[in-house]
């Protein structure tokens, strides 16, 4: 039986839905999972590199969504994505592009899925938006607390449902942990502590032929213009701050997301941060290592923010209360005393928002309008959380960190590391 509703007209009128969390199966509607192509959600993803393929090929096996457009600057990846795609459709329904704008121009599509390196994440969730799309939008959400704000406003003003790539507040035990912190059941927490890998690496990049089928200037974007480098785009370039702030943002913004989810006080009024890294005197990467940061709200818990060599527990996050401790990590969850871990939390207490597939949510809440698990003030957070802890071991001195304003108090020095420059003609 054919559906008596369209596809964009279910996603103008599912505001009067907002309280239907999720889906429903098409299985569920006698459709034995098969849902007609003009209703599902037409989804194009930009940046096919590792992040990009691993989104499409879970996006492939969700009958509510159709991938109708790839992109990269890359044109072989472009290209080889769209094959797989269209095997997979058995059809011709996904087209290739190396310039996003060419899929943002497309009245078809719905939302997109973006992975590209950090750099372009501010500037293409804007455009995106401003063109009519949902975004979904990898971690970290800015390289700077003035671009992270201004995706927080694009959001309102044009009315975008947005995910960020925080994927853990998908999963059951880092939520878990978080309603433990949050409910007391470790007492009064007095220590939070934030452990990731810093990446460490000397790096020696040398100037070679840009690749036939690289879009170079595409791919620098709002970066500054700089000579191809051999190796650059495939990896490196999360070491170099004109397009990734590093590890202790890139890797950093997901276990500090946790911190702040279970801990909302550490993004209360003002907080004190200070701290130290390693910049390595050679090679080519400008990025913090070895970091070790402190940042604390006055009478407040403190949370310690190392890279996992400095780390006194290891990879993760870990909650600390007068009356217990929860350590959380991609795949395990441990707890003193240990029967914290068979607790049920009550239906009078503090319950997150649950979701167990991040990608489903997202396109769920594109159905209902509903804010996602992983909305765009989290992630911004975060970000910003990590940056300030950059910053901080920057200058070399305790800072203090105004959230209601967005700056650091009565230190422009610190302050103008807020912004930066972006190459024309992007803007946001």
């Amino acid at each position: 039986m054919k559906s008596s509703i369209t596809r964009r007209r279910f996603l103008v009128t599912a505001v009067a839905t907002l309280a239907a969390p999720y889906f429903i199966p098409a299985r569920a509607l006698g459709r034995d999972g098969a849902v007609a192509p003009s209703n599902r959600i037409a989804v194009g993803l930009i940046g096919m590199g590792d992040r990009g393929r691993q989104h499409m090929g879970s996006l492939l096996n969700i009958s509510e969504a159709q991938v109708v457009g790839v992109c990269d600057v890359f044109r072989s990846r472009a290209e080889a994505s769209r094959d797989k795609a269209n095997q997979h459709y058995n059809g011709t329904v996904c087209t290739a592009h190396q310039d996003f704008r060419e899929l943002l121009a497309r009245s078809d599509l719905d939302a997109v899925f973006i992975t590209s390196p950090e750099n372009w994440h501010v500037v293409m969730s804007i455009m995106a938006m401003k063109a009519g799309k949902d975004v979904y939008c990898e971690k970290a959400l800015s390289l700077t607390v003035r671009e992270g704000r201004a995706v927080c406003d694009a959001v309102r003003r044009y009315g975008r449902v947005f995910q960020a790539g925080t994927q853990q507040r998908s999963d059951r035990n880092f939520r878990f942990a978080c309603e433990l912190a949050r409910n007391g059941y470790l007492g009064k927490i007095h220590t939070v502590t934030v452990s990731v890998p810093s990446g460490k690496r000397l790096l020696k990049l040398t100037p070679g032929p840009v690749p036939p089928d690289l879009d170079y200037d595409l791919w620098l974007g709002p970066a500054p213009f700089k000579p191809y480098r051999e190796n650059l785009c495939s990896y490196n370039w999360y070491f170099l701050t004109d397009y990734c702030a590093g590890w202790i943002q890139s890797w950093g913004v997901h276990h500090m997301d946790i911190a702040l989810w279970g801990v909302p006080a550490f993004t209360a009024g003002t907080i004190e941060v200070e701290g130290t890294a390693e910049f390595l005197p050679e090679g080519d990467a400008d990025v913090s290592f070895g970091w070790k940061v402190k940042i604390q709200p006055p009478g407040g818990p403190l949370l310690q923010f190392y890279d996992d060599a400095n780390s006194p527990f290891g990879h993760g996050v870990r909650f600390e209360g007068d009356k217990g401790w929860v350590h959380v990590v991609r795949g395990g969850i441990k707890a003193e005393p240990k029967w914290l871990l068979d607790v049920a939390i009550k239906p009078g207490e503090e319950h997150l928002y649950r979701s167990d597939h991040h990608q489903m949510n997202f396109l769920e809440c594109l159905r209902t309008r509903r804010e996602p698990v992983a909305p765009v003030e989290a992630c911004h957070a975060a970000t910003t959380a990590t940056l300030i802890a950059d910053i901080a071991t920057r200058t070399g001195r305790k800072l203090t960190w105004d959230w209601q304003n967005e700056q650091f108090v009565n230190d422009d020095t610190a302050n103008r590391m807020l912004t930066r420059a972006l190459r024309r003609p992007w803007q946001i």
